[in-house]
């Protein structure tokens, strides 16, 4: 029984389930069956696909990830970035006209769950920490600006295209004289609408007698009301003889179980696009299952979070959706409303397959600019140029692959910007990795401590030359040390004994250990000794399986202080 829970955490869950729990459960699903409907109409859009996929990617991936997912608070189903990364890919593919939209995105959700799932059964889940969070950052705040002026041409009713910034500003612009008012007004209305409910609403509802946390539930349901009232306003104005453009009719029903046609070239081509979007989808939502869960106190298992994303991903391929991820804003009002465990996702999927069957024809009357201004509110929040200026003020590395990020992903689209983030982070971590922190240490005098010659008044002894390693030795970074330590003889000419203070060395690999050897061998010619010092025990069990200890020509010493005073007469 313990190894099944392990892989389907919702029988941990429902060994311990009662009527309190299911009651608090069935509320939250509820509120967020009724954001995620207009969440899932825009983002399928945003997807360039029909509206309905959008529902059925909301429905199987949800009761899946409720199975086995860990988070008992992430609501997952289409979001922002990773319906833009999808377009950007299936746009690609599908433009020699060999493979229609519906099957390469649903190949697109399988590819993507797969290599989740795949990474999750080895344990990878560690993988996601070579991103860095200020590119990830970078890189979600770019897209979220692509995406914005991406629905502007819905907001002000004209025809443009575009995959980069420089594309869509350029066709906007080309395209000013045939703006429909009726929907510009409507558009312009809503955003107006929920940014006061965003900014005001909540205030104004505790003022008006309802307690904190339910007027917090309410001014995030904000777009729902928007939608009701567009919808109601559609159908009196006839929004459609006046050309504003609207969802449109949506097949009622549940989502046709089946595999999509698949193909070798189709999988090879979309590869690429699978592997970034789960990374991204991956590094999302682990964050906000963390986040949530340490409100909490619960724990989250990165790797089994990985199985779970991959199969709500395959399960919305095989149901003819497309990409899937944990939803921020919904799956904080999901917290919000008091979700208690899975099962509340299971009761949403429910709820959305409901709305499939029964309120398609109503929602035939939604305008497409009101999904428009509900998909630039929710992602302008995500907007974040503070980066910028903390990375530049922290780390230039940092600031330089941030901004990096951004102009690639504005400038040339979504795939060159995930290529280019992935790319940074990678180059950060070589870079720091190549770089460690060597310090030149001297004795703080009246005590046994050692500090950095350039940040304290230390006593320094000519005859000694020591150095203070922070981080591993391996074959990357080993090369500056060597630099240091020649740098140091240069410039003393009295060197009798090298010190490495090695308290922060967590590892030596073999390549490290050879140019120790060569040091080692070339300060012994010059009739100077090496000495280690704080040599922590998984260090000192790869240099007792080598013969570098017999060849060392200093000693080995507990503590930096011990070598010192044994070195000299101080």
């Amino acid at each position: 029984m313990q190894q099944l829970s392990r892989w389907f955490p919702i029988l941990t869950t429902f060994q311990s389930y009662n009527r309190r729990t299911l009651n608090r459960d069935l509320l939250a699903a509820a509120i967020v069956t009724v954001l995620l409907i207009p969440q899932s109409l825009a983002y399928a859009l945003l997807a360039g696909l029909p509206a309905e996929v959008g529902l059925y990617a909301s429905m199987v991936p949800l009761v899946v990830y409720g199975i086995f997912g860990s988070s008992s608070t992430l609501s997952v189903g289409p979001v922002a970035v990773i319906s833009l990364m999808s377009a950007a890919a299936l746009g690609e593919v599908t433009a020699t006209g060999e493979v229609d939209y519906l099957s390469a995105a649903a190949a697109l959700a399988l590819l993507s769950g797969g290599i989740l799932f795949l990474l999750g059964t080895l344990r990878l889940g560690m993988l996601a920490n070579f991103l860095s969070h200020p590119v990830i950052s970078g890189f979600i705040t770019a897209s979220a600006l692509l995406i914005a002026l991406s629905q502007l041409r819905h907001l002000l009713g004209v025809a443009a295209q575009g995959d980069t910034a420089p594309e869509l500003l350029l066709s906007l612009w080309q395209n000013l004289n045939s703006i429909n008012s009726l929907a510009l007004i409507t558009g312009v209305g809503v955003l107006i609408f929920l940014y006061w409910s965003r900014a005001l609403a909540a205030k104004w509802l505790e003022k008006m007698g309802s307690s904190s946390s339910n007027a917090e539930l309410f001014a995030k349901a904000a777009p729902v009301v928007g939608v009701l009232v567009t919808i109601v306003l559609s159908i009196s104005i006839n929004f459609e003889a006046h050309q504003v453009a609207l969802v449109g009719a949506i097949p009622a029903g549940l989502p046709p179980l089946s595999l999509p046609h698949l193909s070798l070239p189709l999988l090879q081509s979309l590869f690429v696009p699978a592997l970034m979007i789960a990374i991204i989808g991956y590094v999302e939502s682990i964050s906000v299952a963390k986040t949530l869960a340490a409100k909490r106190r619960q724990r989250i298992d990165s790797n089994q979070e990985l199985v779970a994303l991959g199969m709500a991903n395959i399960s919305s391929g095989i149901s003819g959706g497309f990409p899937v991820s944990g939803g921020f804003s919904r799956s904080v009002v999901n917290d919000a409303a008091g979700a208690q465990t899975q099962f509340a996702s299971l009761f949403t999927a429910l709820g959305i397959a409901l709305a499939a069957l029964f309120l398609t024809p109503f929602l035939y009357y939604l305008p497409k600019t009101t999904l428009a201004a509900t998909i630039i509110v929710a992602v302008l929040s995500l907007v974040d140029f503070s980066i910028l200026r903390k990375t530049w003020h922290f780390a230039k590395a940092d600031f330089i692959a941030v901004t990096l990020t951004i102009a690639v992903t504005l400038l040339m689209g979504v795939e060159p910007g995930v290529a280019c983030g992935v790319g940074a982070s990678l180059l950060l971590f070589i870079y720091r990795a190549s770089k460690p922190h060597i310090a030149e240490v001297g004795l703080v005098e009246g005590t046994e401590h050692f500090r950095n010659i350039h940040r304290h008044q230390v006593k320094t002894v000519p005859e000694i030359l020591t150095f203070r390693v922070d981080g591993r030795l391996i074959f990357s970074n080993i090369g500056v040390l060597e630099d240091r330590i020649y740098t140091g003889l240069a410039n003393n000419s009295q060197v009798k004994h090298v010190i490495l203070m090695c308290s922060a060395v967590n590892e030596i690999d073999w390549s490290a250990l050879e140019v120790l050897e060569s040091i080692n061998s070339n300060l012994l010619d010059r009739e100077i000794q090496l000495h280690l010092s704080e040599v922590k025990g998984p260090v000192m069990d790869c240099l007792e399986r080598s013969s570098f200890l017999q060849k060392l020509s200093g000693g080995i010493f507990l503590s930096q202080y011990q070598a010192f005073s044994s070195v000299t007469e101080y």
